[in-house]
């Protein structure tokens, strides 16, 4: 099963995740973390094909990606 996951305590809402995932699962979350941004979040684990393209695209390395 292939997983995407954000490590809210890094990311800082930029959306570039949101705009290059090819499969758009992914969202802001309407948590918020510790430095007062609504980080990423992926909604649908099961239509994510852990293309790597938001970890990729992260600038503050806050994704990891199981395949």
């Amino acid at each position: 099963m292939q997983k995407m996951t954000v490590d809210p305590n890094y990311c800082k809402g930029c959306g570039l995740c949101i705009s290059v995932c090819p499969q758009k699962v992914i969202r802001f979350s309407e948590k918020i973390n510790e430095k007062g941004y609504h980080y990423a979040e992926c909604f649908d684990q099961e239509k994510c094909i852990a293309c790597a393209m938001c970890y990729r695209t992260c600038p503050d390395v806050a994704i990891t990606i199981q395949k």
